[in-house]
């Protein structure tokens, strides 16, 4: 059966009230079969609750994601300041290492630059006094040099001066004998 005119048809030309529950059973059983249960059908009324409903546990859910949201920034701001506060701990202690490396380096160098210092003056007094012997045996040296030469010459001169003594004593008695 296609049509409700026909269910009338068929409805007023049957022959007993059997054939007719019949018709209509089979009517309802086809309607059945193309749609289901009333009770299974969502209505307009269903539709709206269910959204209310679900609106409503979104409207609920927003608001714990958003105290979860308030919790987990306040977490991270305190973890970032923790963060921050152990850096700023960890920035002086390394300040002040360095700080305590940096006086041992300059008393280390001080006290290297005050022995190099100290032998330098020591190596400088060594060499001064290896000079001083030195220019002494020179001027020694040189004394005595000077003092040969001296009596080099004096015995030259002598000499020298016995020669021209000779050499007038002999032009004196050539003179005299003369």
């Amino acid at each position: 059966m296609s049509s409700a005119v026909e269910l009338y048809e068929q409805l007023a030309s049957a022959p007993d009230d059997k054939t007719r529950a019949r018709l209509i059973a089979e009517a309802f059983e086809r309607m059945e079969e193309r749609y289901p249960e009333v009770k299974d059908l969502a209505t307009q009324t269903h539709l709206r609750e269910t959204e209310l409903r679900l609106q409503k546990e979104i409207t609920e859910a927003e608001g714990r994601v958003r105290v979860e949201v308030e919790q987990l920034r306040a977490q991270l701001s305190k973890e970032m300041e923790q963060q921050r506060a152990d850096l700023s701990k960890d920035i002086e202690q390394q300040r002040t290492g360095l700080s305590r490396e940096i006086e041992q380096l300059r008393a280390d160098l001080s006290k290297d630059f005050e022995q190099q210092r100290a032998e330098l003056s020591k190596d400088i007094e060594q060499l001064r006094a290896e000079l001083s012997r030195e220019i002494e045996q020179l001027r020694a040296d040189l004394s005595k040099e000077i003092e040969q030469l001296r009596g080099g010459i004096l015995r030259w001169v002598v000499g020298l001066l016995a020669g021209q003594i000779a050499v007038i004593l002999a032009a004196l008695f050539a003179v005299a004998r003369g």
